[in-house]
């Protein structure tokens, strides 16, 4: 038996420094266990390929396969990101569906699953990733993979009345009957779900059992927030703290106190409106704050073929240009805007130096930079985490940060006023609830819990308390904690 993860992007088996907060999830949950990653090797050819490559990374088969040309403007670019992504963080005035987007989405997870077969065993858990691969748990099925097969959605769902607007919203709904167990975020994702089951296929859905029945098939489904490696993160953020780069940083911020933000340049992220919302932070507070602290905001660029995240590096960039022109005194800039990506270890000591960690967006599935602010953060001093009410990390971190709506910038600035002046006592005991509830919720046991799940459903029984016998264990490891109370699981 092994654990086999299916995504539509794999990592470069030696990118671990560049590597963002779901990619080194994934490398956690399967690094452990061992077993194959499987997915798109991110190149982009004239043709499709006919056998996966294959690298070993210590107990990691890296297994991947090329796009075509026109999979990436159809499956990718197109169904994913232009349909799909926007649908699924409500966004419907940018949906922009086309049937060759759907047929394209189709045929890359039909080649999907054309490729990974071979590379399957009787007894292997099949996990697949995201979005980009819901049809493809039916698609494996077709081939003859009867085993168990699970889902996981790292997006917001959307609910009955969003979901519907897709054109071929019943079929999409059809490919969750081909799972075991189907896990999202938190538990608004779930009764979306649940939802769009019973309203949209007219299946029978049990809430207090997380089931879902349809024409002779079962499906579990439940919440399953996603974690982080907690310990991990903490020394890579501490080690990096005293580097050329972290004295580069303590350089420009000399003394004033730091807030960070640091996000993928993407429309849900609500960089333009963090930026609104600054620009009314300091107009209430300019007198006190001039001169005393200093934001620096990285957007990594991203989809950069597609004209509408080129439009936001354009507004972000006038924003900070009009903020920097009114409110820049002698000595003093306040807003540092980075339009680059910055290594993740870098990064992690970035955060372990700033003040507040600001973490707005417009809607996440959950957002994994919050949780990673949080454990960069030293005992002795810890910084404060600002967070969006629409986050999906503020199901269990609420009582752990200053709460904001990211659609009210008059909200959100007071906000970051609040975590700049909030007294050390204070400071300290959001941090430990927050760390408290990382450590009952890391990437292992987010691993663990879903998979839990998957060999209940296939009629096996649950893993114990202590570690099985080493055939077993390979996949499954050791329960690494306790269940966070905000949590609802299908197990």
């Amino acid at each position: 038996m092994k654990l086999v993860i299916i995504s539509n992007r794999v990592p470069s088996p030696n990118a671990d420094d560049q590597a963002g907060g779901l990619t080194v999830a994934l490398r956690d949950a399967l690094s452990e266990s061992g077993g194959v990653w499987f997915g798109w090797n991110g190149e982009a050819e004239e043709q499709r390929g006919t056998t996966p490559d294959m690298v070993r990374r210590d107990n990691i088969e890296f297994a991947t396969l090329p796009l075509s040309k026109q999979d990436l403007d159809g499956y990718y670019r197109g169904y994913a990101n232009m349909v799909l992504w926007p649908l699924f963080h409500e966004r419907l005035n940018i949906v922009e569906y086309r049937e060759a987007f759907r047929a394209s989405y189709a045929s890359v997870n039909e080649y999907f699953a054309e490729g990974v077969t071979p590379l399957l065993d009787p007894d292997d858990l099949i996990w697949v990733q995201d979005y980009h691969l819901i049809p493809l748990g039916a698609e494996l099925r077709k081939r003859g993979v009867s085993g168990s097969v699970g889902f996981f959605l790292h997006t917001p769902l959307p609910p009955y009345d969003v979901f519907r607007v897709l054109p071929n919203y019943t079929e999409l709904l059809e490919s969750f009957l081909a799972y075991d167990v189907v896990g999202m975020q938190t538990t608004i994702d779930v009764r979306h779900f649940a939802d769009n089951m019973r309203h949209g296929l007219g299946a029978n859905v049990d809430e207090s059992t997380g089931t879902v029945e349809l024409n002779g098939r079962r499906v579990r489904f439940g919440a399953f927030p996603i974690g982080i490696d907690v310990d991990k993160t903490a020394e890579i953020a501490h080690a990096n703290r005293d580097t050329a780069e972290g004295r580069r940083l303590v350089e420009v911020h000399a003394g004033r106190k730091l807030v960070i933000g640091a996000d993928r340049l993407d429309y849900t992220k609500g960089l333009v409106k963090r930026l609104e919302a600054f620009d009314r932070f300091l107009g209430a507070h300019e007198d006190e704050m001039a001169n005393e602290m200093i934001y620096v905001q990285i957007a990594a660029p991203s989809r950069e073929s597609v004209e509408r995240y080129r439009a936001i590096t354009r507004q972000l960039e006038a924003a900070a240009g009009r903020i920097n022109g009114r409110k820049n005194r002698i000595g003093w800039t306040p807003l540092r805007l980075i339009n680059r990506s910055i290594p993740r270890d870098a990064l992690l000591g970035y955060f372990s130096l700033a003040d507040v960690g600001l973490v707005t967006p417009l809607r996440d599935g959950m957002n994994l930079v919050a949780k990673e602010f949080l454990a960069a953060q030293t005992a002795e001093d810890p910084g404060v985490l600002v967070l969006s009410k629409l986050a999906g990390a503020a199901d269990e971190l609420s009582d752990a940060a200053v709460m904001v709506n990211p659609y009210d910038a008059e909200g959100v600035g007071e906000g970051l006023y609040r975590a700049l002046t909030m007294p050390m006592e204070e400071r300290r005991r959001l941090w430990e609830v927050g760390m408290d509830r990382l450590r009952r919720n890391t990437a292992r046991i987010w691993r663990d819990r879903f998979l839990d799940a998957l060999v209940e459903e296939d009629g096996k029984s649950a893993r114990p308390e202590h570690p099985r016998p080493r055939a077993r264990s390979r996949v499954l490891g050791r329960r690494g904690g306790s269940r966070s109370s905000s949590t609802t699981s299908a197990a």
